[in-house]
């Protein structure tokens, strides 16, 4: 009999990926509310006018965050749907393919073929879609992210990463906002970077000092960019 292939897509902790998510969507709203901040400051020596631009700009970058995040589970989760309903029409059309393709995943896995076509049969008396969408597809039936939750874990981490850059502009006296600013974002920086190394397993001084790095560099040139506006008025 043919070999009935599919692609088999691959699966990861789903607590990691909602952390890592959260990691990332701090650290954006870190950069990009302190490249904000420190631009117009650069402009304009106004806080008021500063304070309105970093808020615009948190909850501009909060919401497009929220969004995209809805949309892009939205769409996995359509994807994920419509890979069970596939499945779950092979299954009744197919069964015999359906329970050799299974067998030769567990014979992949280095099961002798007795007893990948054992543990094959077993598993989908029990429960055939999620025997065969749990090894083929790395979907279990019934287990889907929220698009809802999504969306709001990364207005939320957004947020709370924006804030930090946003009170470093409004505490400090008129001539220590910008170096205020900049050390604290990189501060926070720093802390993601760890966190991010952290839930990837990688080294921690070269992640860290790509995300400083990179953050500082945002910063520095919409500062410039602030710096040259302000000297020629406009």
């Amino acid at each position: 009999m043919t070999k009935h292939i599919e692609p088999h897509a691959d699966g990861s902790g789903s607590t990691l990926n909602w952390l890592r998510a959260a990691v990332l969507g701090a650290n954006d709203g870190i950069t990009s509310v302190a490249s904000i901040v420190v631009g117009v400051a650069g402009a304009i020596a106004d806080v008021r006018t500063v304070v309105i631009s970093g808020v615009a700009g948190l909850l501009a970058g909060a919401f497009s965050m929220a969004a995209g995040e809805y949309v892009s589970v939205s769409s996995q989760r359509d994807t994920e749907m419509a890979l069970l309903d596939k499945e779950r029409a092979e299954l009744r059309d197919m069964p015999e393919a359906e329970l050799e393709e299974l067998t030769h995943i567990y014979e992949d896995r280095g099961l002798s073929r007795a007893t990948a076509e054992s543990v094959a049969r077993e598993l989908t008396a029990h429960d055939a879609l999620r025997a065969h969408a749990e090894a083929e597809l790395k979907i279990t039936p019934g287990q889907f992210t929220s698009p809802w939750q999504a969306a709001f874990a990364s207005f939320v981490s957004f947020s709370v990463g924006g804030i930090i850059p946003l009170v470093s502009i409004i505490l400090p006296p008129e001539a220590w906002r910008i170096p205020a600013t900049f050390i604290a974002a990189i501060a926070a920086m720093a802390i993601t970077g760890a966190l991010s190394a952290w839930v990837s397993g990688s080294g921690y001084y070269k992640v860290i000092l790509r995300v400083v790095l990179w953050g500082a560099l945002a910063m520095a040139i919409t500062y410039g960019i602030g710096r040259a506006f302000g000297v020629v008025g406009l």
